[in-house]
């Protein structure tokens, strides 16, 4: 069997995303290949990061003990995980999951389309705020399925007009779901609707961070 260092492994409700507002399961794999200047889970990016080392197995059976159906595979970034995909064909044998990847960007996701255990993407774009634009992954947005979501995570101005400029490029608010999210405290969600109405960015969705309007904003476990 694989293992896998599982910092957090909790139930909630998806704060963001197009199953948002449903309960989920959240499995948070430690580290990440990005330093992203806004991250708001950088405790668990680093390599040394408290975490619980579990089977593929085991993970699947916590998951299915709580009776919810959705799934999310987070981090950090799930896709640099060793055996990952040994995970998600563990997690596709069970039909009643719903299983969601959220992944930074930077790496393919084209070696899971032709797989059994294909599971739903959250494809984030790092825009310039980030400082990780450079190491997106452009590939991504060729393959992108009506099922995955891409995000993008809006710091300021140049990054609304970056947004603009990708999803036009590669057509994306047509071929899959589009999500605008604010920076928590950096931008107002009100100037990221008027550019939304100005640019006429239809079948677009702005979307706030709901477990930080629930919860306190650098609370975990939720």
């Amino acid at each position: 069997m694989a293992k896998y260092n599982v910092v957090e492994l909790f139930e909630s409700i998806n704060g963001e995303g197009m199953r948002a507002g449903e309960l989920a399961v959240f499995v948070r794999l430690r580290g990440c290949n990005l330093q992203c200047s806004y991250c708001d889970t950088k405790w668990a990016c680093v390599c040394d990061a408290p975490c619980r080392e579990m089977t593929e197995e085991e993970i699947c059976q916590k998951i299915l003990e709580t009776g919810i159906q959705n799934v999310t595979i987070t981090g950090g970034e799930p896709l640099i995980q060793k055996d990952i995909e040994v995970l998600l064909r563990r997690l596709a044998r069970e039909k009643t999951l719903r299983v969601e990847i959220e992944t930074n960007g930077s790496v393919s996701v084209t070696p899971y389309r032709q797989t059994e255990y294909s599971p739903v993407f959250t494809l984030d774009y790092k825009l310039p705020g980030s400082g990780m634009e450079s190491q997106m992954c452009m590939d991504n947005f060729r393959s992108v399925r009506e099922t995955d979501t891409v995000k993008f995570v809006v710091f300021g101005e140049s990054d609304l007009e970056r947004s603009l400029e990708i999803i036009q490029e590669y057509d994306l608010s047509r071929r899959c779901h589009v999500i605008l999210s604010p920076v928590y405290g950096q931008i107002q969600p009100e100037r990221m609707v008027e550019f939304m109405r100005d640019n006429h960015l239809n079948r677009v969705r702005l979307q706030l961070q709901l477990h930080k309007i629930i919860w306190e904003p650098d609370q975990r476990g939720v």
